[in-house]
Parts: structure tokens; sequence; C-alpha cells
């Protein structure tokens, strides 16, 4: 965040993929799997707390 010029790069065949749809389809898939890949981390990291909290609790 502190550098956007560096945080908007993105590997060149992503990129000459996602230029490359008409349709759009390819970009929704990479978007959607960005989201997956970001949710996952948030979920575990998410659950041990809860977990350790059920545990500190009792």
């Amino acid at each position: 965040m502190a550098l956007p010029q560096i945080t908007e790069a993105q590997c060149a065949m992503c990129r000459a993929v996602v230029e490359s749809e008409v349709d759009g389809n390819t970009a929704e898939g990479i978007n959607n799997g960005i989201v997956y890949l970001m949710a996952i981390p948030y979920i575990l990291v998410g659950g041990l707390f809860y977990f350790v909290y059920r545990k500190l609790r009792n």
C-alpha cells in the first residue's frame, strides 16, 4: 500500500490472458481465485482464535 507502483504489478502471462479475452470469463475466474486464496487464511486464523477463546473461557 505504501508503494502503489509495485502493488499494481502482475505477471506478464496473466495480464496478457486477461487483456486478450473478449467475454471476461478468465478475468472473473482470476478474481474469484484471488478472493478464495485470500479468504482461507482468515477463516483458519478466525477458527483458531475461536477455539483458543473457548478453551480459555472454560
